[in-house]
C-alpha cells in the first residue's frame, strides 16, 4: 500500500456538489493507493503508521493531539508514465480488491480512537486542501 500524507489545516472532498468528508483544523489529508499484493495485514500497519508519525506540528502525531485524518482512494499513485505519454494503471489493484482494504483502513484508524472523514470510492472527487508547511511525505507497507 502506498499513501501520500498530507500535513493540512482543512481538507473537504465534494462529490456532485455534495460534501462528503471533511475536517476542520490541523490534521492529515491522506490519499491511498493499493496495489496486487496488497493485503489486511499491510491496511492494519499503514493505519497505525498514519496514526502515530510525528509530522504535526512540533513533531506531534494524529494520536498525540486527536487530530483527524481524511482518507481518500486514489488508484493513480500506482501510475506508471516513464514510457509513452500515457500512464499504466497496471499497478494499481482493481475496485474489488482495493475498495475493502481502503475500508479497512478507516476501520483500523477508528478502532485506534481516530477522526475519520473519507471520500467515496470510485467517484469523482474534488478534493480541496490547506497544505500547512507545505509538508507531504509518501508512506509505502
Amino acid at each position: 500500500m502506498r499513501a501520500v500524507v498530507q500535513r493540512v489545516d482543512g481538507a473537504r472532498v465534494v462529490v456532485d456538489g455534495e460534501t462528503v468528508g471533511e475536517i476542520i483544523g490541523q490534521g492529515l489529508c491522506v490519499l491511498v493507493g493499493v496495489t496486487h499484493d496488497d493485503t489486511p495485514a499491510k491496511a492494519e500497519q499503514l493505519a497505525r503508521k498514519l496514526w502515530s508519525v510525528r509530522i504535526l506540528e512540533d513533531e506531534k502525531s494524529c494520536s498525540d493531539v486527536g487530530a483527524p485524518l481524511l482518507v481518500i482512494s486514489q488508484f493513480t499513485l500506482y501510475g506508471d508514465a516513464r514510457k509513452g505519454r500515457r500512464p499504466t494503471w497496471n499497478a494499481a489493484a482493481p475496485g474489488a480488491v482495493a475498495e475493502p482494504l481502503v475500508d479497512a483502513v478507516v476501520a483500523h484508524l477508528r478502532a485506534l480512537g481516530a477522526q475519520v472523514e473519507t471520500g467515496r470510492f470510485g467517484a469523482d472527487m474534488k478534493v480541496s486542501l490547506t497544505n500547512n508547511g507545505p509538508f507531504t511525505v509518501i508512506v509505502e507497507v
